[in-house]
């Protein structure tokens, strides 16, 4: 029994891994608000090494539609602007010499969709990760030769702790839709 448990905690480990994945991912995608996470992706050149953004700056909100980007090293503000406008963000920074300000545009209702079937797409993935953890974890138990009924209630907990994760990332998906659709 103490194997059952084994596979019925690392099951439920990788599950909160796959949705952990699922929330970071989604953290990239841009709802009505400035968030700091948007910049996660760009990274620059910093003394012949690729460096995210975070690691180079201080990125703050000074307003619900604006990043300001401040540099440590005041030198690399056009490296940071380069990066920025060569992104798939689609923004256009502004240096004012100290730092960088990102203005970021009201979204259009069209592409307020668009991010919803963008979400709905992370969303599945992340469905199909939790559902291969489950196929994984029901094979694990089906090569222990256990009794018939305590090989069927181990499957049936481990359906359960699908049940509950995939319950979980409907919650979450259905947060962030309603923050991308909200003006």
């Amino acid at each position: 029994m103490e194997e059952l448990e084994m596979i019925l905690l690392e099951a439920e480990d990788k599950m909160d891994k796959a949705l952990a994945s699922f929330e970071r991912e989604l953290s990239t995608v841009r709802t009505g608000r400035a968030n700091a996470s948007l910049l996660d992706s760009i990274s620059i050149e910093y003394y012949g090494v690729m460096t995210p953004l975070k690691q180079v700056s201080s990125i703050t909100i000074p307003e619900a539609n604006q990043l300001y980007i401040k540099p440590f090293d005041k030198s690399i503000c056009k490296e940071i602007e380069r990066a920025i406008s060569a992104s798939s963000l689609g923004l256009t920074p502004q240096n004012d010499s100290n730092g960088i300000r990102l203005i970021l545009p009201q979204m259009t209702e069209e592409r307020r969709r668009e991010l919803t079937k963008v979400v709905g797409k992370m969303e599945e993935q992340a469905k199909v990760a939790v559902r291969n953890v489950r196929r994984d974890a029901n094979d694990e138990v089906k090569k222990l030769d256990l009794p018939e009924d305590d090989e069927k209630g181990a499957l049936e907990d481990i359906q359960k702790l699908t049940d509950q994760k995939i319950a979980l990332i409907d919650e979450i998906t259905e947060k962030k839709n309603k923050d991308v659709m909200s003006i």
